[in-house]
């Protein structure tokens, strides 16, 4: 269910951006997204799951963002510079952006993928 799956993407983004990861409830975040929680167990196995395709899709579209500025037409330094503006509005903009960039993680984020839970 795709489109299932990019609603409780974004639902557990925004609750996200309101309160801190543990305190995201799977039932808020189902609710939000207009489906059942069992849709969201099935689409992500858990919390830890959905976690982790939040955590890849904002890699994915901070990368994405890199792309659509590199493709733009401007002379090497140029494209680098923009690059950087546009790394610094991400990091600025999206908790998860900032943490992959910076390798700085804490208990108020998902657990990236790869690092298992925390302690």
């Amino acid at each position: 269910m795709p489109a299932a799956r990019e609603s409780l993407l974004e639902a557990a983004g925004a609750a996200l951006m309101a309160r801190p990861w543990p305190s995201v409830r799977m039932v808020d975040v189902a609710a939000t997204a207009g489906v059942s929680r069992q849709t969201l167990y099935n689409e992500f196995g858990g919390k830890a799951g959905l976690g982790r395709a939040l955590v890849r899709r904002e890699a994915d579209w901070y990368l994405e963002g890199v792309d659509r500025v590199l493709r733009t037409p401007a002379a090497g330094a140029e494209r680098l510079a923009s690059v950087a503006e546009w790394t610094v509005r991400a990091a600025r903009a999206r908790p998860l952006v900032r943490a992959l960039l910076t390798g700085c993680w804490d208990g108020n984020l998902p657990v990236p993928p790869g690092q298992g839970v925390r302690p």
